[in-house]
């Protein structure tokens, strides 16, 4: 299962994009929410993924924040209530608008969003109503565990490589300065990679 992707953004689109990891392009399905979020095309962008798994086909939605995947997790929970619906339920109103809607039986704004009518709306308040009172109080939970993981990380792979460089003969000013600049420009975070472009640098 993929749960996240960090790459190259080569495409961009209001429904979807397509991240470019180690040379493979990933198609991913996006909320509009999502789409604002994300930089230029060239840039490098991580996403939180669901993959959906059909016998036909393997599909990939992605979200900037953990709070918008767990609502879209939420919302395929619902009976009736598929991918495809829950990232136009996402585009339709953004996680700020929906959860207080849902919270308040706000059965019209719900079904202002294409594709949702009346008992897929009444699904999704009675269903979610209790569930997503807690999600604003977890949302900052869970973004500072993600960022706490990815800078944790991102520490260790520039510990080991910094130390293979000064085994290699460099001085840790010039090999800290070097493993910095990598670590800021390039979407690959793996130990050999960061080696490899550090290398690179240095043999200019």
């Amino acid at each position: 299962m993929i749960a996240h992707l960090r790459g190259t953004l080569v495409q961009k689109q209001p429904t979807s994009v397509v991240i470019d990891v180690h040379g493979v392009g990933y198609e991913v399905a996006i909320p509009l929410s999502t789409y604002y979020e994300l930089g230029e095309v060239g840039s490098t962008v991580s996403l939180l993924i669901y993959t959906h798994v059909r016998e036909d086909a393997l599909q990939l939605y992605g979200f900037r924040t953990p709070i918008e995947k767990e609502l879209f997790l939420r919302l395929i929970s619902v009976a009736g209530v598929g991918p495809k619906l829950a990232i136009t339920i996402l585009s339709g109103l953004s996680v700020d608008q929906l959860i207080p809607a849902i919270r308040a039986n706000d059965l019209a704004r719900l079904m202002a969003i294409p594709g949702v009518g009346r008992k897929t709306a009444e699904r999704v308040i009675v269903e979610l109503r209790d569930k997503v009172a807690a999600l604003t109080t977890q949302e900052a939970e869970l973004a500072y565990r993600a960022a706490a993981e990815a800078e944790a990380a991102d520490e260790a792979v520039k510990r080991d490589v910094i130390s293979a460089l000064i085994n290699l003969g460099y001085p840790r000013p010039l090999a800290e300065k070097t493993v910095a600049a990598v670590l800021a420009s390039e979407s690959d975070h793996s130990t050999e990679w960061i080696l490899k472009q550090s290398l690179k640098r240095l043999f200019r």
